[in-house]
């Protein structure tokens, strides 16, 4: 598993710092479990940094995860930093439709309990999924989401690992 951490500037705008690791898979997929098959490249790529982040953002879940525990909490745990959950998909819970515009959110409740919000990041286009990790709290975890937006739907961190992903997977033809 090949694994790139951008190490992103919310002020300027921009990436800081970047490094990669990889990792051979030693956890299957199964689902609810990512962290597990994930955690090792993320705490590798983590010690390569040349500066500490202040807060990891994660593309996953943190308290918003069947088992209260997704990716986010698990990672903010382990490397002893706030962390936030922000994922593209429903993992559980149910919400109301938010307001159409950018900042809108709504409650995303889970057996009674809010583990999260259903935030829209641009006017009309679909919400993400945010939730506290560790060590941070809702509102902050909303701000931050919004804070490391640069006019796409996902926050630039988490939308810049998630294009990488997607070109070393599926790398285009030669040329």
């Amino acid at each position: 598993m090949w694994l790139r951490w951008w190490y992103w500037d919310m002020a300027a705008q921009r990436v800081v710092e970047s490094r990669t690791a990889a990792r051979r898979l030693r956890f299957p997929y199964v689902p609810g479990l990512l962290s597990f098959r994930e955690a090792p490249a993320l705490l590798a790529v983590l010690r390569k940094l040349r500066v500490k982040p202040e807060v990891l953002m994660c593309d996953g879940h943190g308290l918003a995860h069947p088992h209260r525990f997704g990716i986010a909490c698990h990672m903010g745990l382990l490397a002893g930093l706030p962390a936030v959950g922000c994922a593209k998909s429903l993992l559980v819970g149910e919400h109301e439709a938010p307001a159409r515009m950018r900042g809108a959110r709504a409650p995303l409740m889970h057996r009674g309990t809010c583990v999260g919000s259903v935030l829209r990041t641009r006017d009309g286009v679909r919400p993400v999924y945010v939730s506290v990790g560790h060590l941070a709290d809702q509102p902050t975890a909303e701000r931050l989401v919004l804070d490391c937006g640069a006019g796409y739907r996902l926050p630039e961190p988490t939308r810049r690992a998630d294009h990488l992903v997607r070109i070393t997977a599926h790398p285009g033809p030669a040329a």
